[in-house]
């Protein structure tokens, strides 16, 4: 009979596309044995759950589901930013949102809540009706407005409901994020071939505020090697001008013009 555990562990090997055979191999252990582990006729050590859990690329959240399934304690855990080992993770953001100056950058969590963003990125956020704690999605699907002052929403929201579809798809699933995505799509209507084409190196974002319209374009960058639960899903984003007019305003505002 399948145990949860067992039933955990096959929806993430077929979430990552792989057969017994591929797992085991990867794990160190027989098919025949991962074929145990999901019907129950074995259980798995602690050290094998963990095993497991880092050949699948399971998020650390779902690695304490596999080890809580199995009978065992939580491996990982939720540090909040002020607590004293956190410190170094602290100066490092804030090293990273600063040095970024005179663009906007931020540190997003998983549902893109705004947890902490530099000048710039306050400036320009508080033109739209947002600060810290927000959810840059929420803001764009909920009819607050934002939508309203992009250019090229069709465009920028067929991107966003892809990229909240993968995100969803790495992490094994989650609800929110195929909410929104599904919210996003709806809202962005079928694709056309004159905005899948791939024919632009980058897809900007055109954001028009008054009478300016500055046009951004974004990296990503996340915390490697993290044990944290809420650490290894936290990202910065980046902003970049991306034309020479963006680039002006920006530094301009920077230096109080």
């Amino acid at each position: 009979m399948t145990t949860q555990f067992g039933g955990l562990l096959r929806e993430w090997r077929e979430t990552r596309k792989l057969s017994q055979l591929d797992l085991g191999l990867s794990a160190n252990v027989s098919a025949r044995h991962i074929s145990f582990l999901e019907t129950g006729r074995a259980r798995p050590s602690r050290a094998m759950v963990l095993n497991l859990g880092t050949v699948l690329d399971v998020p650390r959240g779902s690695r304490n589901a596999l080890l809580h399934a199995a009978g065992f304690a939580p491996n990982y855990r939720a540090r909040g930013l002020e607590e004293a080992e956190m410190a170094p993770v602290r100066a490092a953001l804030d090293w990273m949102l600063e040095r970024h100056m005179p663009y906007p950058a931020f540190a997003l969590d998983r549902h893109w809540k705004i947890l902490q963003a530099n000048a710039m990125a306050q400036m320009l956020l508080a033109q739209m009706g947002l600060g810290e704690g927000a959810s840059l999605i929420e803001a764009l699907v909920e009819d607050t407005g934002l939508a309203a002052i992009i250019e090229n929403w069709q465009e920028v929201a067929q991107h966003l409901a892809q990229r909240l579809s993968t995100e969803s798809a790495h992490v094994g699933g989650d609800a929110w994020l195929d909410q929104m995505a599904a919210k996003l799509a709806a809202q962005a209507g079928p694709a056309t071939p004159d905005l899948t084409s791939g024919s632009q190196a980058i897809v900007p974002t055109r954001y028009r505020l008054g009478e300016t319209t500055l046009s951004l374009f974004s990296t990503m960058s996340q915390f490697s090697t993290t044990e944290d639960i809420a650490l290894a899903d936290w990202r910065i984003e980046h902003l970049f001008p991306a034309d020479e007019a963006t680039r002006q305003v920006l530094e301009g505002l920077a230096a109080g013009g």
